[in-house]
């Protein structure tokens, strides 16, 4: 299981365009991988269809080999659908995975149970496979329903907690830098671990 961000870190518009499309040829290439891709936190763009960042978690047997696949900036060559005529194709988003910041310890958080919600049918868990975690000293909470099984909504959620944490931290710590954050400044042009070409988004390596 591994937590990866799509940024189009201080990029144009077309930037926040290239994240969409990457993260729906991510998806694709999952699916052909068996790997699931769950998307956790989304961050839109000033126009439709695009966003500036999103926040995914991928996990099954060949996470590694999708995760090397995209770890790193991407390159996008395509004219702006916006701005015709300025001259430039070349458009760099960024993905990089991220870790909880510290170890969280056992007694500093406690588990509940419950069942999954959502609309009726068929499809709804009726089972309490759904969990929600708390951390007791800062009073974060966060419920995570999106896999089948009570040990894979732990696993999650303990991940999603560490995350959150680290967000927390850096928040009410103004001296450390939080790593998302400088991750959208960061971004490498010119070393490109994947190329994509044209409006579909097609990969050239």
């Amino acid at each position: 299981m591994k937590l990866l961000q799509i940024s189009s870190a201080q990029g144009p518009e077309e930037c926040t365009l290239a994240v969409s499309k990457a993260l729906e040829r991510l998806i694709q290439e999952a699916q052909r991988l068996s790997v699931v891709v769950d998307i956790l936190e989304e961050e839109r763009g000033s126009r439709a269809g695009t966003l500036r960042s999103v926040l995914v978690v991928i996990h099954g047997e060949n996470e590694q080999q999708l995760f090397e696949c995209w770890n790193g900036t991407i390159k996008w060559i395509c004219e702006s659908p916006w701005r015709k005529g300025i001259g430039r194709k070349n458009w760099f988003i960024g993905v990089a995975q991220f870790e909880p910041m510290q170890e969280i310890v056992e007694s500093e958080i406690r588990f509940e149970t419950l069942k999954a919600s959502g609309p009726g049918g068929q499809h709804v868990n009726k089972t309490e496979s759904a969990v929600r975690i708390t951390h007791v000293a800062s009073g974060i909470s966060i419920k995570v329903q999106s896999e089948r099984s009570q040990y894979a909504n732990r696993r999650l959620a303990r991940l999603l907690l560490g995350h959150r944490l680290q967000q927390y931290q850096n928040i009410h710590q103004a001296e450390i830098k939080a790593e998302r954050r400088l991750f959208h400044h960061k971004i490498e042009r010119g070393n490109a671990v994947r190329t994509f070409v044209g409006m579909k988004f097609i990969p050239q390596n």
